[in-house]
């Protein structure tokens, strides 16, 4: 399902995590989610660079890419202006999680999830 981030952009993230319950997105797209994730191959210099822009221009906080190719969660958080940015803002915080480590929704955050279990 797309995800309106504003008037001219609606991705569609392979996870999202957005607040409240799913009837209340029956009439619309939801707008802010807390969580966005792709799962990527052959796109994932697309989702680091444009989506990752996206993201951060429309203010997600947690930006998370399941990188297929290094069997890695690369987590994006802090957005912030950056005009040599596709949409002219960037993630200023970046980290590669390996398998053996634990990441935290910053939305939830009493929820630890493996990185293994997010990875195939």
């Amino acid at each position: 399902m797309p995800v309106a981030l504003d008037d001219e952009s609606a991705p569609e993230p392979d996870l999202v995590v957005v607040p409240g319950i799913r009837a209340a997105y029956r009439e619309s797209h939801p707008a802010h989610p807390a969580l966005a994730v792709e799962v990527a191959d052959s796109s994932l210099e697309f989702d680091r660079q444009h989506k990752g822009s996206l993201y951060a221009r429309a203010g997600v906080q947690d930006y998370w890419i399941v990188n297929l190719i290094d069997r890695v969660l690369e987590v994006y958080r802090d957005p912030g202006p950056d005009p040599s940015a596709p949409y002219g803002w960037r993630y200023r915080s970046v980290q590669a999680l390996a398998p053996s480590a634990v990441v935290v929704l910053l939305a939830l955050p009493s929820a630890r999830l493996a990185v293994a279990d997010l990875l195939p």
